[in-house]
């Protein structure tokens, strides 16, 4: 889902490369739209998704086929930055660099996102978390904590 910042910064972006006014662009136009605005992607990624999106095999692509295909790489973006954040937080309790964090650290972190949560609680929420019961968390699992995913 892209937020109103998003979509008008996208409507800008669109309508500086619609010159004649008609509510469309040429395809062509869109790769250098996307980088315009810092989008890294495939170019192979982006042809089979203009393809996808450009059904009437026109060249051409109105403003909400344009936002359709634009969102997919937006938000990806956004996945990877927060994926970053959260490996770089991850990264802060695990010193040691030995790619898992120990429950009690991980205890301390849920206890400073919530002082409210009682020792019952953190217990069922570490069990939830630690799945393979080894006392420690990896990324993935922290990952999986964090995101829901």
């Amino acid at each position: 889902e892209l937020d109103k910042e998003q979509v008008a910064m996208l409507k800008k972006a669109f309508d500086m490369f619609d010159k004649e006014k008609k509510g469309v662009i040429h395809t062509n136009m869109v790769a250098t739209i996307l980088r315009s605005m810092g989008q890294t992607f495939e170019e192979s990624d982006l042809k089979d998704l203009i393809d996808e999106i450009d059904q009437d095999g026109s060249g051409e692509l109105e403003f909400e086929e344009f936002l359709t295909l634009a969102a997919r790489f937006v938000v990806e973006e956004d996945a990877e930055a927060m994926q970053e954040e959260l490996r770089e937080a991850f990264r802060m309790y695990d010193k040691a660099g030995n790619g898992y964090i120990n429950v009690s650290d991980l205890r301390d972190i849920l206890r400073a996102l919530d002082d409210a949560l009682s020792e019952d609680e953190l217990d069922e929420m570490i069990t939830e978390i630690d799945t393979d019961g080894s006392g420690t968390v990896d990324f993935d699992e922290f990952m999986e904590m964090m995101t829901g995913d």
